[in-house]
C-alpha cells in the first residue's frame, strides 16, 4: 500500500486503498496477481491496521480533528514508531479498516492478510512505562476496543472469504489468537511462532561444541507448538539492523555455515506449522537486507549459492510430495517425538504424520558423522532415505543412506522396533517406509 517514507519499508501507510506507485499501476498489480494464480502461487499482503503516519496528506487530523486516531495520546500515539494509533472504538474507523481488508480480497483477489503488530493493538501498555497508559474499565492492560475490532475483522473476512487466511504477527502469550471467536479467540487463521524463531536462531548461532548444553532451546517449541495455529517465520526483522543475514550468523568455516543453514531449514520444514522465508533466504544471501538495493542475485554465479538454491527447491518438493509434512500441522496428531534427549550428540529425531502416512526425521546439529546410529521406529518394515541435506549436489560431504534399511526387532527409544543408520554432519535425514 502507498507510503511516503522509504525507510519505513511500507509500514507507515498513507494510501490504504492504493498499491504503492513505486511498483507500477493498480492494473499491473492485478495482472501480477493473476499470473501468480495461474502458476499455483498464492499472494499474501502485509496489512497494517495498527498505526499510521502524521503526514498532512494522510489520515492524521484528516478534517482538522482526531477523526481516525484516538484523541488521547496515551492510546492514540505510538512512542516507538512516532505514529498515530487508530481509534478502534469508533464504528466509522472500524468500518474503514474492515472495508479496506475486504477491498484487497475483493478487487485484487488476495489470498491472505498478514496483520502487522497485533500486540501493539491489543495491549494498552505496549512499549509504555508506568504512568504512560491507563487501565481498561476492569483494571487490566488489554485494549478492549482493539480486541473487539480484531474479532469483528476476522469474523467478517472469513464470512465473506472462507478460503483466505489472516495471519497475526503477535509476539506475546496472549491466549487463543488463532482460535475461533465463537469460543473466545481472536479469530485469526494463524499466528507467527516468534518463540520458535528466537530460540532456533539463538541455538544455531552457537558454536557446535556448545550446542549439547542448549538442547532445550531446539526442542522447547514442541512444548507449546499446538496451543495455536502457528506459522514458523524467518522474517525481514531477522536480517536487518546489525543482526546480520541468517547465513552470516552460522558458526564455523564456509562449508559449516552452509551445512548449518541447510539443516536449519530442513528442521524448519519438518517442524509442525506452516513456513515463512524472507526473500534472499532461498539462495543464502550473505549481506543484510537493504531496502535501498536489490537482493544480491550475483551470488548465484557461485557454486555454494547455486547449490543452496537447488537445496531449497528440493526441500520444497519433498514437503509438497509428502502429506505427513503438512497435512496435520496444528495438532499433536501430526507429530511424535522419537528422541529429544541425545544432547551429547546434538541429535533429535521425530515422526511427522498424515492420515495415512508418516516420515521419520533425524537432525544432527553437530559436525560429526555418526555411523551405526540406532534409532527407534514404530513399525517393522523396509525403510528408505528420501531426503538428505548432505547430498553432494547441495555442497555436502555425501554421507547418505543409499540402500534399503531393514528394521530390527530391538526395542529402542520406547519403540518396538529400531534400525541402524548413518547421520550426516550438520545434516538432516528424512526416512520413509517403503
Amino acid at each position: 500500500m502507498e507510503y511516503p517514507f522509504d525507510p519505513s519499508w511500507g509500514y507507515q501507510i498513507t494510501g490504504y486503498f492504493a498499491p504503492t506507485s513505486r511498483l507500477g499501476y493498480p492494473e499491473e498489480f492485478k495482472h501480477l496477481v493473476d499470473k501468480f494464480h495461474e502458476n499455483g502461487i498464492g499472494v499474501i499482503l502485509d496489512w497494517v491496521p495498527s498505526h499510521f503516519p502524521e503526514d498532512a496528506h494522510g489520515l492524521g487530523k484528516f478534517d482538522g480533528s482526531c477523526l481516525y486516531e484516538h484523541p488521547d495520546l496515551k492510546r492514540g500515539y505510538h512512542p516507538d514508531w512516532k505514529s498515530l494509533i487508530f481509534n478502534y472504538g469508533r464504528n466509522e474507523v472500524r468500518a474503514f479498516l474492515i472495508s479496506n481488508a475486504l477491498f484487497w480480497l475483493d478487487k485484487y483477489h488476495i489470498d491472505g492478510l498478514r496483520v502487522d503488530a497485533v500486540a501493539s493493538m491489543i495491549y494498552l501498555d505496549y512499549s509504555r512505562e508506568e504512568g504512560e497508559w491507563d487501565a481498561n474499565i476492569y483494571g487490566g492492560n488489554e485494549n478492549l476496543e482493539a480486541i473487539s475490532f480484531v474479532k469483528e475483522l476476522n469474523e467478517t473476512v472469513y464470512l465473506n472469504y472462507p478460503d483466505v487466511q489472516t495471519i497475526a504477527e503477535e509476539s506475546t502469550a496472549f491466549p487463543m489468537v488463532s482460535k475461533p471467536t465463537s469460543i473466545g479467540g481472536l479469530g485469526f487463521g494463524m499466528k507467527w511462532m516468534m518463540g520458535w524463531m528466537h530460540d532456533t536462531l539463538n541455538y544455531f548461532s552457537k558454536d557446535t561444541i556448545y550446542r549439547k548444553y542448549h538442547q532445550n532451546e531446539i526442542t522447547f517449541s514442541l512444548a507449546y507448538a499446538f496451543t495455536e495455529n502457528f506459522m514458523l517465520p524467518l522474517s525481514h526483522d531477522e536480517v536487518v539492523h546489525g543482526k546480520k543475514s541468517i547465513l552470516s550468523r552460522m558458526p564455523g568455516d564456509e562449508w559449516q555455515r552452509f551445512a548449518n543453514l541447510r539443516v536449519l531449514f530442513g528442521y524448519m520444514f519438518t517442524h509442525p506449522g506452516t513456513k515463512l522465508l524472507f526473500m534472499g533466504s532461498e539462495f543464502a544471501q550473505y549481506e543484510e537486507w537493504n531496502f535501498n538495493s536489490s537482493l544480491d542475485w550475483n551470488l548465484l554465479d557461485y557454486y555454494p549459492h547455486q547449490n543452496f538454491q537447488k537445496y531449497i527447491a528440493d526441500l520444497n518438493l519433498v514437503y509438497k510430495q509428502n502429506k505427513a509434512l503438512y497435512e496435520i500441522p496444528f495438532t499433536p496428531d501430526g507429530f511424535q517425538w522419537i528422541n529429544y534427549e541425545d544432547a551429547e550428540n546434538s541429535v533429535i529425531s521425530y515422526i511427522r504424520k498424515s492420515n495415512n502416512e508418516q516420515v521419520i526425521v533425524i537432525c544432527n546439529f553437530s559436525p560429526n558423522v555418526l555411523h551405526n546410529y540406532r534409532i527407534g521406529v514404530p513399525n517393522e518394515g523396509t525403510i528408505i532415505e528420501i531426503f538428505n541435506s548432505d547430498n553432494l549436489k547441495y555442497g555436502g560431504s555425501n554421507v547418505k543412506n543409499e540402500n534399503f534399511m531393514q528394521t530390527d526387532a530391538v526395542n529402542w527409544h520406547n519403540q518396538s522396533f529400531s534400525l541402524v543408520t548413518s547421520l550426516p554432519p550438520l545434516g538432516i535425514s528424512i526416512l520413509k517406509y517403503k
